[in-house]
């Protein structure tokens, strides 16, 4: 007797087509051209996933979805992803962030009262941003500036030997405009 054979056992697998791109915002053409480089496999996870977070600043709910559905991998693996790397954020950044190294070399030189400063000045605790959205505060396990320290990220910018004066100096700045 004769059987017919789907087009998998024939060896023949249906081509994968992503899902289309939740909205017209030309930043997930970006975020769509990452996975396109990487044949949307799922070895491309972190590497998009920096790329929303790059292009949008952080990874919301519907974000992660997309990216998970995209790279046929389970929602729990790219939430994962998420959640170990701190790196990754999953709520909007402030206007401005500032960032205190935390590394080794960094708390040794005083990363902790830069730290404190910082929470005493904005009212908030490190890893939140200010109710006006205007800042947040940040820190970072190393930023490889080792040689500097203790140092501090102004929206992106480095500024070794950091003193609380300074981080203090820099918030009343931002707070101001």
């Amino acid at each position: 007797m004769f059987r017919a054979m789907s087009p998998i056992q024939e060896g023949i697998v249906p081509a994968f087509t992503p899902p289309p791109l939740p909205s017209d915002d030309k930043r997930w053409k970006i975020v769509n051209g990452t996975m396109r480089k990487n044949g949307f496999a799922r070895h491309a996870l972190i590497e998009t996933l920096h790329t929303v977070q790059s292009s949008f600043g952080y990874l919301d709910d519907d974000a992660i979805r997309f990216v998970a559905r995209s790279l046929r991998v389970p929602l729990s693996q790219a939430y994962g992803v998420v959640t170990f790397y701190h790196y990754f954020s999953l709520k909007p950044p402030g206007k401005h962030t500032v960032t205190v190294c935390a590394g080794t070399a960094c708390y040794i030189k005083g990363a902790d009262a830069l730290i404190a400063a910082a929470e005493k000045r904005l009212g908030i605790a490190q890893g939140q941003t200010t109710k006006d959205g205007n800042i947040s505060l940040m820190t970072a396990r190393c930023v490889g500036a080792c040689s500097r320290a203790p140092v501090v990220l102004c929206d992106g910018e480095v500024a070794g030997e950091a003193s609380v004066e300074q981080v203090l100096e820099q918030l009343e700045r931002w707070t101001v405009e």
